[in-house]
Formats: C-alpha cells, sequence, structure tokens
C-alpha cells in the first residue's frame, strides 16, 4: 500500500530538474527568436546589457512571488493578489492571467498556421488550394492530435517529459541558425546601422524582451510540482530556468543578428529563403515546439477560470465531463479566433504591454511590497520598488509609443520572401503570398 502511495505522490510531482525543464519550456516558446529584432531595436551592444538586465530583474521577480506566497500563506498568483490587495486586486489579477496565455494559445495556433502550411507547399509540391495545404486544416489537425491531448492531463508534472522534447527542438534550431550564419549573410545586403551600439528604440525591445522571459503566471502551478517545495528548492529552480533560458536567448540574439543584422525580422526564421530546405525543418520543429508550449498556457487559462468563475476549491478538483467540456472549450475558441486572420499585430503588441508587463513585474513586487513588512522605502525593499517604476514605466511608455506608431505597425508580415533571397534567386517565389 505504501509503495502505491509511493508511486502515485511521484507522478504527481518533479524532481528539481524535472520542474526545472517544465519552467525553461514555459520561458523559451515563440519569443526566443524575436531577440535578434530586440537587439537590432536597442542597439547589439546596449541590446545586449538590456537583455542580461531583463533576465535578472525577471528572476528576481519570480522569487517575490513565492516569498509573498509563504508571506500570506498562498500558494496561488490570484492568492497572494488577494492578500494583497483583497478582491479588486483578484479580479484584476484574474483579468490579466486570463487574457495573456489566452492570446498567447491564439498566436501559437497562427504562427503553426501560417509556417507548416508554407513548409507542406514547398516539401511536397502540392497546390497551394489543396485541403492540405490550407491553414484551417492544419491547425484543426494538429489541435485533434498534440493539443487536445497534452491539454486534457489535470497534473503540469506530466508534461516534463514533453518540455524535454521541446527543449530539444529548440536545440536544432539553434544548431541550424548558426550553421547557416555563413551562407546567409554573405548575401544580406550591408546596412549603416548594422553594429551600432546604441539605437532609440528602447521600450519597444525591452517589451520583447520581457515577452520572451513572461513565466510568471505558470510559477505556482511549477512550484507546486516540485516534490516537498520550499523557497530554498524555488530559488534553485529560478535560477537554473532564468540562466539556461538567458543562454539560449543570448546564443539566438547573437547568431540571428550576426546573419541578418539590421534586416533581422521579429519573426527570426522569416529571414530565412524558402527554399533552404534546412530551415524548413528548423520551422516544423518550432512550430512542434510552441504546440508543446501550448499545454502549459491551457493549464492556466483552465485554472483562473476553475477558480475565477467557478469558485472552485483548489483542493478539490473539478468533475472529470467539467474538466473535458472546459478543456475542449478552451482549446475550440482559441482555434476559431486563429482561424479567422493570419496574424494579430497590434493585438499581440499590446497584449506584451498590458498584459505581460504588469504580470512579470509590477504585480508581483507589489505584492510584497504590501505583504512583507516595514516602511516602503526601506534597504529591503527598494529593490522591489524599483522593479514596480521599471515595469509601470515600460508599459506606460509602450502604449504612447504604440499609439504614436500606429500606422507604422506591420500587421501581417508571415511567409513573404526577403528581398535578397528574390534578389539571388535562392527561393521558389510561387511561395510568396
Amino acid at each position: 500500500m505504501k509503495q502505491l502511495i509511493s508511486e502515485e505522490e511521484n507522478e504527481r510531482t518533479n524532481t528539481l530538474p524535472w520542474a526545472s525543464f517544465n519552467f525553461i519550456n514555459s520561458i523559451i516558446g515563440s519569443g526566443v527568436i524575436g531577440i535578434p529584432y530586440a537587439l537590432h531595436e536597442a542597439g547589439f551592444g546596449f541590446g545586449m546589457l538590456l537583455l542580461f538586465f531583463v533576465a535578472y530583474i525577471t528572476d528576481y521577480s519570480l522569487i517575490l512571488m513565492v516569498k509573498s506566497g509563504h508571506l500570506s500563506g498562498k500558494f496561488s498568483y490570484q492568492g497572494i493578489m488577494e492578500a494583497a490587495f483583497g478582491k479588486p486586486g483578484y479580479i484584476l489579477l484574474g483579468i490579466l492571467q486570463f487574457v495573456y496565455p489566452f492570446i498567447a494559445m491564439v498566436s501559437y495556433n497562427i504562427v503553426v498556421g501560417d509556417t507548416v502550411t508554407k513548409v507542406i507547399v514547398r516539401l511536397t509540391g502540392i497546390d497551394k488550394a489543396s485541403t492540405f495545404a490550407r491553414r484551417e486544416f492544419i491547425v484543426l489537425v494538429a489541435s485533434l492530435f498534440i493539443t487536445i491531448p497534452l491539454c486534457l492531463y489535470r497534473d503540469v508534472a506530466r508534461l516534463a517529459k514533453i518540455s524535454f522534447l521541446s527543449l530539444v527542438c529548440i536545440a536544432f534550431i539553434l544548431f541550424s541558425i548558426f550553421l547557416r550564419i555563413g551562407p546567409i549573410s554573405d548575401i544580406v545586403p550591408q546596412h549603416p546601422q548594422s553594429w551600432s551600439f546604441f539605437n532609440n528604440d528602447i521600450i519597444p525591445a525591452i517589451g520583447i524582451m520581457a515577452f520572451a522571459f513572461m513565466c510568471h503566471h505558470n510559477t505556482f502551478l511549477i512550484y507546486g510540482s516540485i516534490a516537498d517545495p520550499n523557497q530554498k528548492k524555488w530559488e534553485i529552480v529560478t535560477h537554473a530556468s532564468i540562466l539556461t533560458s538567458l543562454v539560449v536567448a543570448v546564443l539566438f540574439g547573437i547568431a540571428g543578428y550576426a546573419t541578418f543584422k539590421a534586416y533581422s525580422q521579429g519573426d527570426l526564421l522569416e529571414n530565412y529563403c524558402w527554399d533552404d530546405d534546412l530551415m524548413n525543418v528548423s520551422r516544423l520543429l518550432f512550430s512542434v515546439q510552441i504546440l508543446l508550449t501550448y499545454p502549459i498556457e491551457c493549464f492556466v487559462t483552465r485554472e483562473v477560470i476553475e477558480t475565477s468563475v467557478f469558485g472552485r476549491d483548489p483542493n478539490v478538483p473539478l468533475s472529470e465531463k467539467m474538466h473535458y467540456l472546459l478543456t475542449l472549450g478552451i482549446v475550440a475558441t482559441t482555434y476559431f479566433i486563429s482561424i479567422t486572420t493570419d496574424c494579430l499585430g497590434m493585438v499581440l503588441e499590446l497584449n506584451g504591454v498590458l498584459a505581460a508587463v504588469p504580470l512579470a513585474y509590477v504585480l508581483p513586487a507589489l505584492c510584497y511590497l504590501q505583504l512583507e513588512e516595514g516602511f516602503i522605502l526601506c534597504r529591503q525593499k527598494l529593490p522591489a520598488l524599483g522593479v514596480v517604476l521599471f515595469g509601470l514605466t515600460v508599459a506606460i511608455l509602450g502604449v504612447i509609443f504604440l499609439i504614436v506608431d500606429f500606422e507604422k505597425v506591420h500587421t501581417c508580415s508571415h511567409g513573404k520572401a526577403m528581398e535578397y533571397c528574390l534578389v539571388n534567386n535562392t527561393t521558389n517565389t510561387s511561395m510568396v503570398d
């Protein structure tokens, strides 16, 4: 009997390495391939400094969240917000914590539908009008055979091995990018701002980096999956996960920027020509990787609905029927939204500024400031106050810049061949939309 209990407990909990794999997977999602573009926006030298800075404050804010959990006795993001700011804080957090992962899931479907269809056309030669090359069909197949089975799990710990597979996909993509530095950089035109140390678009660059490191809505799910969790174990998982993610982000940034410099796109894989089959394999693996990240976002969205809408007791699981209906409802809704457009443009940028930055920096630090004893300007609280001011500054300036540059936002750019690919006759022009 004890052995059975032990096996059941082991299935529901993670060792620190497996918890770290889950956490790293939740960090290294679609945002990591935008790092070269962020380095272009801020300037290569200053952008690298910003990348380290964003990683550091992300690490600090994650530790603050679990400290707030221990101070309040509430080990959920909603719980610490309610303990710190009452019902208004609980409602605000619920809205943000639902919006961010929900739109992220929609964006994952969009990227998969847009990318995989073009790769299939390239690799198989089937007509673009064929049902099998339509994004609606591709996303439906991916939902039925990948995302739904994984999203139906109740325990995030069961995704640990899937998360490891996701990281293997990222490793292959990174390896491919390094292989292509020399051959591709030879055909990319020179640009006067290619290696500038500092550029003016600092706030957009921070927004991209913050989006790349955003994982706070998953924090207590990962914390709860650790066997006998405590603050010390959490700090080990956090430091290891953020450091690993930073190394990956730096490698993506350096390799991608060295190849395309000032021509770097928000989606790095869009820089490569469509007849490059190695990069087409990387595009497929990237689609697999974000599909494997999708379930973690679904877990968060489902938990918010269960606790905020249905008022479920965290210690009492939802019935099997309701669990299936809710999960299928979330996946179906994101599917139908994602097939109505091939991009989210301004919505995704606003999601990063208005949801990701508050969730990652402002709210965790505010909770700690409210729950920890002592004057707000005491030495112990000053770093947390600095994080709050940093997050508010990025959010406010980000909204202002988006409004000012509204006409300049490119809402749809997926799948278009770069000019240097056409000039060098290295792409099949039939692939261009």
